[in-house]
């Protein structure tokens, strides 16, 4: 089968683009021909591993590039004729690429994969300055609560509007977790499959560190949590002088979390590493007692949980979005209120205070991350699904020829 992922970027930095990576190399051992599009944008700091690019930016000119990138539909046109792929797999495209390519896949079979809540806001976090959920549709409320700015809230209302008349194109929408399937489903856009993500299969950890340890990884952003972690971890060092908080990320809340880390004395236990790359967070991870996932937002995944419990560690994560899909409360981790750094510090200090139940509670979660989050079961239902669209076009095609979404 011949497969053409689509995603703004093809740096592996941030989860969805090692997870579009990772599925193009899974679909090459297996035998297809699987490649990637994706723009340049980002290359200055890692070289692009996409197989075909197209005009990107970071600069300041990025809002209007993201809502009309006219270099990316032309580009992928021309991609397209001569690849002449089977399916089309469409991730991230609304930070580069832009609704116009979206007329590109009209005579393609295509898949669009949600991992996060971009196709429904403007932001991609449905969470307003004030730190509560948005429950509107994007719209003059982006403006007047104060999400967007005038002059970025212009071409990205024009980008929805794009999206909205366009995104029948696709022959398929799967999103990442039952959250984010309920969320496109209550903005109208359905139906939606689900198929969770999935990381590489290995062995559980045998040991943790000697000093009770918490790690983090993501970045660095208010929506992550990193501040209600650090309240909550001063309270862990009251308890437990000895403890240790790893910090893995970079992002534009580092220099904030580093003021904060300091105000409330916790220099000499937290280590803030920045941008690692996945062996050393995988190393981190293995020789922790617990991995924090403190996220204030409605998380559309939680991919870091799933990372920690193939590696056989525990999970404290918030109870929100896809995270209360992935951790088992007192099975695997635990689960505590978004934003309640009470809770949070109670919970670690529950793993911190007994080696026995870390490592108890980190083979349970190495168990069910074997079971249900390996990434060959995610690319087994994508080739499902996959199949399964070849032969709902084949029966159409025979019934009503003309109205095909084949390429010629």
């Amino acid at each position: 089968m011949k497969i053409l992922f689509v995603n703004d970027y093809a740096v592996p930095q941030g989860g969805a683009e090692i997870m579009v990576l990772n599925l193009r190399d899974e679909f090459r051992a297996r035998g297809h021909d699987a490649r990637l599009f994706a723009s340049n944008a980002g290359e200055s700091r890692n070289d692009s591993l996409a197989d075909y690019t197209c005009r990107g930016t970071t600069s300041r000119f990025r809002t209007l590039l993201q809502s009309a990138n006219p270099s990316a539909a032309m580009k992928l046109r021309r991609v397209l004729d001569v690849f002449q792929p089977d399916i089309v797999h469409v991730k991230m495209f609304l930070t580069q690429l832009s609704p116009l390519i979206l007329p590109m896949l009209k005579n393609v079979r295509s898949v669009y994969h949600v991992v996060w809540y971009r196709p429904i806001c403007p932001l991609g976090t449905k969470l307003l300055p004030n730190g509560s959920s948005c429950e509107s549709p994007p719209g003059l409320v982006c403006y007047r609560g104060g999400c967007l700015p005038l002059y970025d809230w212009f071409p990205l209302m024009f980008q929805m509007k794009l999206w909205r008349r366009w995104r029948g194109v696709f022959d398929l929408i799967v999103a990442n977790s039952e959250s984010v399937r309920l969320r496109l489903i209550a903005e109208g856009i359905e139906p939606v499959e689900v198929i969770p993500n999935g990381v590489q299969s290995r062995e559980a950890r045998s040991a943790m560190s000697p000093n009770p340890t918490v790690a983090f990884a993501g970045r660095l952003v208010r929506e992550k949590g990193v501040g209600v972690l650090l309240h909550a971890f001063a309270k862990v060092v009251q308890n437990i002088p000895t403890a240790r908080l790893v910090i893995c990320g970079d992002g534009p809340e580092r220099i904030s979390i580093e003021r904060l880390t300091a105000e409330l004395n916790l220099t000499g236990s937290v280590s803030i590493l920045g941008f690692r790359p996945n062996e050393e967070i995988e190393r981190i991870f293995r020789e922790a007692w617990v991995v924090a996932v403190p996220s204030i937002w409605e998380e559309p995944f939680g991919h870091v949980a799933i990372e920690a419990m193939m590696n056989g560690v525990a999970v404290v994560a918030s109870h929100s979005g896809g995270l209360g899909e992935v951790v088992r409360e007192g099975q695997t981790g635990f689960l505590v209120q978004p934003g309640d750094s009470e809770a949070l510090a109670a919970a670690l200090l529950t793993l911190l205070g007994d080696s026995s139940l870390a490592l108890r509670l980190g083979s349970a979660a190495h168990e069910l991350a074997v079971a249900k989050f390996s990434r060959a079961r995610m690319v087994d239902r994508f080739l499902q699904s996959y199949q399964s669209l070849g032969s709902a076009n084949k029966i159409r095609s025979e019934a009503t020829a003309p109205t095909l979404k084949r390429r010629p």
